[in-house]
């Protein structure tokens, strides 16, 4: 019998498919082989995110994603575009650069609680995120994961493996599992973006608008020990000191993972920016610590004010409690997973000595459809202090629809010191609704009780207030063909701050403009006026320091890359509002460049200076009892500069020397009581003129043995410098490369071996 040849394909179709394993091993070599990708399920409806016009990319791009036992699969193909230019520079982990791109973003249990973002640039290079509920990207974490690229004339390919040991995950309803998932790709040259789903991560619903996908149930197990060793030669003191310690992870199936950490090493590896705070509130740092980076995000508590939230990992071996310096860590540990549908972690760290500390917080979360609540608990024992702080907080979040969301949260303290207690609550919610033709509405409201406190293991700027807010977003993006713009983001706001005694401590009106431009450029500009108020912190709990209506005005540009050149520069005026009788201002201007002499090497350069005809600096605490209303006013002037040499030589290596120095000038001080209406009194107390200067040099190799592995060669050179007088600002900013408080050498190696 003659088969028809319709009936001889399908036949053949079928046999092949029959043919294959139930899953292809996915080589990651950035060479996208139909056989290892086949049965992946292949995306090519990329639109347009960046502008927002949700139209279909002039990029053609593809996408697939295949669930593997090893992990998740994606590989992309991303053709390009005459006339539009592929820059190939090379950069280090997590930096960002304008350079091409592609994202692939996770939420394992497809819930919208949490996701990971990993990036992977057309040079190869690579920068992994974790994205919590509400929108937000921390680039702490580092992640150990697969990828490879291969760029050619027409096209660049990629292929990412995430395993599935990233993160702790649901048990799996029977032997599949939803997971959340969404692609884009950016063409870094002129800054557009093509997404699938085509939604937005500047949306507060981002992370709960993935596409959900079914895959089948793998699991993995892992057990991971990274030991390291670490030697320091302090130059200055003429010494030498060595220390080793471990780092262990363990996720015995995809439902729990621990982490620990024994003896950790937080070497002079990774440096913080220069800061110079005059302020009555704290300095906020992030954290690169491994141990406190690693699936951190679980953690995460925010109280929607700045930087505020219920665990700041900077306070564990933060200076000891008897000011002798940094807090000798003995040992942390972490877990977190998953018992049906609620998921929970703890985490403890602990001190030596008498003036060690004792850090433990427990986490909770569960969903109920539309509503996600949690529950945290941390405590922090301080016995050199005879001080011990809970914090219970509890958070909610509902989203009915996808335009609609509603964050809360309801958090209270209990400090016990020497068994006087003393408790409070803070209150936060704030709601976000998209509508219609780009338009957005947020509401937000915030209370902190006066003796709110949550800093023994959190960060909270300030308590005692009450704050609202209501803004109004436009995003326009049909703009006419000519325009040089691709896109403008229109926000006005009104908001309001009282502390719990009813006195007004802000009242204004903000209104910001960012525009997108089509060659790749930005320029965002924005003012406010602010009425009449008082500051309540300046005096450190005195009395409250009256300060007239004023404003501000700021604007920002950015150009897109000309040749091996790119600039951009911003600046900014205000009118201070404070004690003088006239009207004092201050201005401030910064401009940046950066030169690529190659695609691995570049020289960056920002230099920046501030002026300020009134700047107010509390005295009381250098002038002692009796002046705790005394504030003086400072002509301030004040030079920083910023440069660094990148070079990444190849995929493994790369060196950085980065220079960072700041002078600063307070002349002409005007001392000033502040009476109990919060109006100033010119006084003759003694306040006299200043000036500092601080500088920061680090060179830095690294070489990466294996993902996670690495060598450091790091030389570190700093120090401070303070005059009672006013020497100018521009003085102070050249003697600060002549500092030398600390110089050090530092050779750290940490090796991750997989168990």
């Amino acid at each position: 019998m003659r088969l028809s040849p319709k009936f001889s394909l399908l036949t053949l179709a079928v046999l092949s498919a029959l043919s294959v394993p139930a899953f292809a091993q996915v080589k990651v070599d950035g060479v996208i082989d139909p056989a290892e990708w086949q049965g992946a399920r292949h995306v090519t409806d990329f639109r347009m995110v960046q502008p927002f016009t949700q139209a279909a990319s002039r990029h053609p791009t593809e996408a697939w994603i295949l669930a593997t036992p090893d992990g998740l699969a994606v590989a992309f193909r991303n053709t390009k575009l005459a006339g539009v230019e592929t820059p190939r520079q090379r950069s280090a982990r997590d930096q960002d650069v304008a350079i091409d791109r592609v994202n692939l973003m996770l939420d394992f249990d497809g819930d919208g609680r949490s996701g990971y973002d990993f990036t992977l640039s057309a040079s190869d290079g690579v920068q992994d995120s974790t994205i919590t509920s509400g929108g937000n990207f921390s680039t702490d974490w580092d992640g150990s994961w697969q990828h490879a690229v291969v760029d050619g004339e027409g096209e660049w390919t990629a292929e990412l493996l995430i395993p599935w040991h990233t993160a702790p995950m649901k048990k799996a309803a029977g032997d599949k599992r939803t997971v959340a998932v969404y692609l884009d790709r950016v063409i870094g040259s002129i800054n557009e973006r093509m997404a699938w789903p085509a939604v937005s991560f500047e949306r507060p619903q981002f992370l709960n608008q993935f596409e959900k996908i079914e895959i089948p149930a793998y699991s993995q197990s892992l057990l991971a020990v990274t030991p390291y060793v670490v030697g320091l030669h302090d130059l200055v003191a003429k010494d030498n000191s060595f220390d080793a310690g471990a780092d262990v992870f363990w996720k015995p199936n995809s439902q729990f993972q621990l982490s620990a950490t024994i003896n950790p090493d937080f070497g002079q590896v990774e440096s913080d920016s220069l800061v110079v705070n005059f302020s009555a509130q704290e300095s906020f740092f992030g954290d690169k610590r491994p141990f406190f980076t690693e699936n951190q995000g679980f953690f995460d508590f925010g109280m929607l004010l700045d930087n505020s939230q219920l665990l700041y990992t900077r306070r564990v071996g933060a200076m000891a409690d008897d000011g002798s310096g940094a807090g000798d860590i003995l040992g942390a540990a972490k877990f977190n997973g998953s018992i049906g549908g609620t998921q929970y972690g703890a985490f403890l760290a602990d001190e030596r000595g008498d003036a060690g500390r004792r850090f433990s917080a427990l986490r909770l979360q569960r969903s109920f459809g539309t509503q996600n609540l949690g529950v945290m608990l941390t405590n922090v024992d301080r016995p050199f202090l005879d001080r011990s702080a809970t914090v219970l907080g509890f958070d909610h979040r509902w989203q009915p629809d996808p335009s609609l969301t509603v964050s809360s949260t309801l958090v209270g303290s209990d400090v016990d010191v020497a068994g006087q207690h003393t408790r409070d609550f803070g209150f936060t919610s704030i709601a976000q609704k998209t509508l219609d033709k780009g338009w957005t509405l947020t509401g937000l409201l915030i209370h902190y009780g006066e003796d709110f406190q949550i800093n023994d293991a959190g960060y909270l700027g300030r308590n005692d207030l009450n704050y609202g807010q209501f803004e109004v977003g436009k995003r326009i993006t049909a703009l006419p063909e000519g325009s040089a713009y691709s896109s403008h983001n229109i926000r006005s706001r009104i908001e309001g701050l009282q502390n719990n005694d009813g006195l007004w401590l802000q009242r204004q009106f903000r209104f910001y403009v960012n525009s997108q431009r089509k060659d790749g450029g930005f320029l965002g500009w924005n003012f406010q006026l602010r009425t009449a108020a008082y500051d309540d912190e300046i005096t450190r709990g005195h009395n409250p320091m009256h300060v007239r209506n004023g404003g501000s005005a700021y604007i920002e540009r950015n150009l897109p890359r000309i040749g091996n050149w790119k600039f951009g520069a911003d600046a900014s005026i205000g009118v201070a509002g404070g004690l003088r009788e006239d009207t004092p201002y201050s201005w401030s201007v910064s401009a940046n460049g950066t030169y690529y002499i190659s695609d691995a090497l570049n020289i960056e350069l920002w230099v920046g200076h501030v002026m300020d005809q009134e700047m107010l600096i509390w005295q009381g605490g250098d002038l002692g009892p009796g002046y705790e209303n005394v504030v003086a006013g400072f002509h301030m002037n004040r030079y920083d500069m910023s440069a660094s040499l990148n070079w990444n030589i190849g995929t493994k290596q790369e060196l950085r020397v980065k220079l960072e120095a700041l002078g600063f000038d307070a002349a002409d001080p005007t001392a000033w009581r502040i009476r109990a209406d919060g109006r100033g009194l010119r006084s003759n107390d003694p306040v006299q003129g200043f000036s500092l200067r601080n500088m920061g040099f680090q060179v830095r190799y690294r070489y990466e043995l294996a993902p996670l592995s690495n060598l450091y060669v790091v030389y570190g050179r700093g120090g401070f410098g303070y005059d009672a007088f006013a020497d100018g600002a521009f003085n102070q900013f050249n003697n600060a490369f002549s500092l030398r408080n600390d110089e050090q050498l530092v050779v750290k190696l940490a090796y991750r071996f997989e168990l």
